[in-house]
């Protein structure tokens, strides 16, 4: 590599000697390469279009033969192959008789032929000017009169252009990615469009986004390990944020019946094919609303936003059709748990009896599961989670796992919230939202004690949040979608990794900044 390295440094030396960049300023590419593409579709093979273009992009493949060279140029849109012509791009580098005596002793003029055959390497960045021509092969190209480089590229592209096959090198070296993957390219143009889609259905309804705070001095909305900093100026400990509701709900309070917010969360949590510590979600509330009308907005806004990004709401995902047209399937979680293993939850009356009969099973009986919804909820994740593929809304969650949701209407110790699960995994997650200050108080205390006992994940007490609920709220529904994984569905995408440009990574280790066999350790 280092070899390689000062081989190209010394092209890019020559060009810049020879007025030739090799970091050029600007330029003012005239088309895009699919749009020739499409545009020029009906020129015929070995015909000619008198039309001035220029394009600019990288060099991802160079053929030389002889007096003939052919390249193939890419910029953000796709493909285009360059026909270098030796006597066109010579004819050029002058005019008259000394350019003909400077062609015919083989000297390289500026832009010439001998110097972008031997000077611009895969990777290196060019401008090109010049004509259409379909070649006798049927390949749309740019006949080149002139050229110039843009930027060096000092290291080369991965041998298989096509694509990277190491996958740590995609995540890591994800530019690399990029350049060598129109799939991964079209992932991030997806994401991109999907976001942009939700936010204008959300608009076009009335909700307002208004950001809330990163850093927070009380973690909250979310059972979950926060992320902890310091404020120097003000001496203050801090965390990232882990969720997006407390502060939502308290613009609902002052007045605001429509809010969302589509933001990063920080979870310090594992990393796994769905779980980044550093993920998106956006969380909607909205006043005057309850659970049920949040599962009628998550499913028509999913299946719209599916139609605008996929162009149809039946999808394919990792070979499975997934169908996301509305109205998706409804039950309750004790209806679930009953089917897939026979367990009735609601005939137990205490933990002890509840554990026995998981263990009857053959199930996991965790010891941090204390009651019998707990218990519940354990019985869900190991037997029905998995096999939840086309979406399904699971409904009426335990009380005891459900700290910010309000008590369900006509069944005791259980809550009106739902998950949406699509191909196994937790994409949605609402409530009718808690509006009573007191049990809101005596939950969050709850909370505070687990976390007291050693449950890094339990919410504490923020004491702001709760002086809002006693200047009271609306009645409120509540959602939150996982943005990432809504993307992995509709890019057909296995890991979470492949999703977010930049996930995190351990440092590499580079050779260089390991210590040498032998040496001694410095305390």
């Amino acid at each position: 590599m280092s070899e390689l390295r000062e081989t190209r440094l010394e092209k890019a030396r020559a060009l810049e000697a020879l007025g030739q960049g090799p970091y050029a300023l600007r330029f003012d590419p005239s088309h895009r390469t699919a749009a020739l593409q499409q545009d020029h579709a009906d020129l015929a093979k070995g015909e000619e279009r008198d039309l001035e273009v220029a394009v600019a992009g990288r060099v991802m493949t160079r053929r030389v033969m002889g007096k003939l060279a052919f390249f193939t140029l890419a910029d953000e849109t796709g493909p285009i192959q360059l026909y270098l012509e030796k006597a066109t791009l010579d004819g050029v580098a002058g005019d008259g008789a000394a350019a003909a005596e400077a062609v015919a002793a083989g000297a390289a003029g500026p832009g010439s032929f001998a110097q972008i055959t031997s000077l611009v390497d895969a990777g290196d960045l060019i401008g090109v000017r010049g004509t259409l021509r379909r070649t006798d092969r049927g390949e749309l190209s740019v006949k080149v009169t002139a050229w110039s480089m843009l930027t060096k590229s000092l290291q080369p592209l991965p041998d298989k252009w096509h694509g990277l096959a190491d996958v740590e090198t995609r995540y890591r070296q994800r530019y690399l990615d990029l350049i060598v993957s129109p799939h991964t390219r079209e992932t991030f143009r997806r994401r991109a469009r999907m976001v942009s889609a939700m936010r204008r259905w959300l608009d076009g309804r009335d909700f307002l986004e208004i950001e809330t705070p990163v850093l927070q001095s009380v973690p909250g909305g979310a059972d979950a390990r926060p992320f902890e900093t310091h404020h120097n100026a003000l001496d203050l400990p801090l965390t990232l944020r882990i969720a997006t509701e407390l502060h939502l709900k308290r613009l609902v309070v002052g007045g605001f019946e429509r809010v969302y917010e589509l933001g990063r969360i920080f979870r310090n949590e594992g990393i796994s094919t769905r779980h980044n510590p550093e993920f998106t979600s956006v969380e909607i509330y909205q006043a005057y609303a309850d659970y049920i009308d949040m599962m009628d907005l998550t499913e028509q806004m999913i299946a719209s936003v599916c139609e605008q990004v996929c162009g149809t709401t039946t999808i394919t995902y990792q070979g499975t059709a997934i169908e996301l047209t509305p109205p998706w399937r409804r039950a309750t979680m004790h209806e679930l748990v009953e089917q897939a293993c026979g367990l009735d939850f609601t005939t137990f009356s205490s933990r002890e009896q509840a554990a026995a009969a998981m263990a009857a099973k053959g199930l996991e009986v965790p010891a941090l599961a204390d009651s019998v919804g707990r218990l519940l909820n354990e019985a869900f994740e190991q037997t029905v989670e998995a096999d939840l593929i086309q979406p399904t809304f699971v409904t009426d969650y335990p009380v005891e796992i459900s700290p910010l949701a309000r008590n369900h209407r006509s069944k005791p110790g259980l809550v009106e919230r739902f998950e949406l699960f699509i191909v196994g995994r937790e994409t949605a997650n609402a409530f009718s939202e808690l509006t009573d200050p007191v049990d809101q108080r005596q939950r969050l205390e709850g909370q505070q004690d687990r976390r007291a006992a050693g449950d890094l994940e339990a919410q504490g007490v923020d004491e702001d949040f709760l002086q809002a609920l006693e200047v009271g709220m609306p009645p409120t529904g509540g959602l939150g979608i996982g943005i990432d994984r809504l993307v992995m569905l509709l890019t057909d995408s296995p890991s979470i990794r492949d999703v977010i440009a930049f996930p995190l990574l351990r440092p590499e280790v580079r050779p260089e900044a390991r210590p040498e066999a032998g040496a001694e350790a410095k305390g």
